[in-house]
């Protein structure tokens, strides 16, 4: 058994082909991700990854649209999306395949 504590992770990733990780692997990277109210992320997209999104609490701002607890965004490589904390958030994030220095910023 291992432990670890979610506190320790950088920005909220424990899964991926990164350190410090939970589990490492190039296959995927996930995320349980917090954010205060405001908080924002530049626009971005990916040319190899896709993106899901899945808010667990809170509401968000992603693709010009508003999202609430329980819906899921996919972000497609080559989409672009921006990111904006309406409320206090926390989103559950993955990343398939995992694959390091694939966020391009406009």
């Amino acid at each position: 058994m291992r432990i670890f504590r979610h506190k320790d992770m950088i920005n909220g990733w424990i899964v991926g082909d990164f350190d410090p990780t939970c589990f490492k692997t190039n296959a995927c990277e996930v995320a349980v991700k917090n954010y205060k109210s405001g908080e924002t992320e530049a626009e971005h997209y990916h040319k190899i990854a896709t993106e899901l999104t899945m808010v667990v609490s809170g509401k968000v701002r992603m693709m010009n649209e508003t999202w609430s607890a329980g819906d899921i965004i996919i972000v497609e490589p080559g989409e672009k999306t921006s990111f904006e904390a309406l409320t206090d958030v926390t989103n559950v994030v993955v990343k398939l395949p995992g694959v390091l220095n694939d966020k391009y910023i406009d």
